[in-house]
């Protein structure tokens, strides 16, 4: 089977010094593409070097609502060029988070150390970032990978009166409610099965995926971030400070995962997939045609 990741983050520092193993051992269970993206402008140059060093790297450029209040005046401009420059990359992390509005520091600091220097952005500027780089992604031709946590009703209404990419957008960790899939549906959205919704806790979001229209359906591993239960995980990747994170390689597990929750057979789920991802992200996306070469010589998600 080839198996295609809608959404990691690859360049995270958590993963640094490791990430030519972490591409042998997901290629070595069927991984043939991955969408890499980067949250700031820092992650930027990180996912342009990976995309040209391994050829299932599909790049992804985004501002997510976290890093809002870390951007420069500048950031616009630089997301234009980096996207012009590469036909192939695609928009995000993007979104809106009302979550993270009532954490803590040391709450945030518990997702990601950056988090604790920096008060978040409020909601009405996180929605001004979103819906620019929405804009540009249908100006561009290009999808967008969409974060939402506790403003689905927000996201709706900003996506109804907002320009949208043609090619259609990915709701990553779809964790909104399943009354609202029609109208996503229906504006252009896929949604990104994680393996963290395999944990027992999360039978209302693995309901609502029994409930996605099979050519809306895509699967996302998120590592480093959302692990998956102990039960399901075949890989295990731990950082030099021995804390232990998902591991791309997961992939296949989530897949496996996805098709029991859908009561179908995990090949023919993985070839949904397959065309499902292509039409989004492009035929031409990936630079390997078959998905399997050697290779060229950071957000992470709370509760839903």
């Amino acid at each position: 089977m080839r198996l295609f990741d809608a959404h990691n983050h690859l360049m995270d520092g958590r993963f640094a010094g490791s990430v030519p193993r972490l591409v042998a051992e997901a290629r070595a269970v069927g991984v043939a593409g991955m969408v890499v993206n980067g949250a700031c402008a820092d992650d930027w140059p990180d996912v342009e070097r990976l995309a040209a060093e391994f050829p299932e790297v599909v790049p992804s450029y985004g501002l997510h609502p976290w890093y809002v209040p870390t951007a420069s005046d500048a950031w616009k401009d630089g997301l234009r060029a980096r996207l012009e420059a590469d036909p192939r990359a695609a928009v995000g992390e993007i979104g809106i988070d009302r979550w993270i509005l009532g954490q803590s520091a040391a709450a945030r600091a518990r997702y990601h150390p950056d988090l604790a220097a920096f008060e978040p952005a409020p909601l009405d500027i996180q929605c001004a970032a979103m819906t620019w780089q929405l804009a540009l992604a249908a100006e561009l031709g290009r999808p967008a990978s969409i974060h939402c946590l506790q403003a689905w009703g927000t996201l709706l209404e900003l996506l109804q009166s907002t320009d949208r990419p043609d090619r259609g957008f990915l709701l990553h960790s779809y964790g909104g409610p399943v009354e609202m899939v029609p109208q996503f549906v229906q504006l252009g959205a896929y949604f990104g099965f994680p393996g963290y919704f395999l944990h027992d806790r999360k039978e209302r979001q693995r309901e609502t995926f029994r409930h996605i229209p099979a050519d809306r359906l895509l699967v996302e591993t998120d590592a480093p971030d959302q692990p998956l239960p102990d039960s399901h995980r075949t890989h295990e990747y731990r950082d030099p400070d021995g804390k232990e994170w998902n591991h791309p390689a997961n992939l296949r597990a989530v897949y496996e995962g996805l098709a029991a929750v859908r009561a179908e057979p995990v090949e023919a789920l993985a070839a949904t997939v397959g065309a499902n991802f292509r039409r989004l992200f492009g035929q031409g996306a990936l630079k390997l045609g078959a998905g399997s070469a050697e290779p060229g010589a950071r957000s992470q998600m709370p509760e839903a």
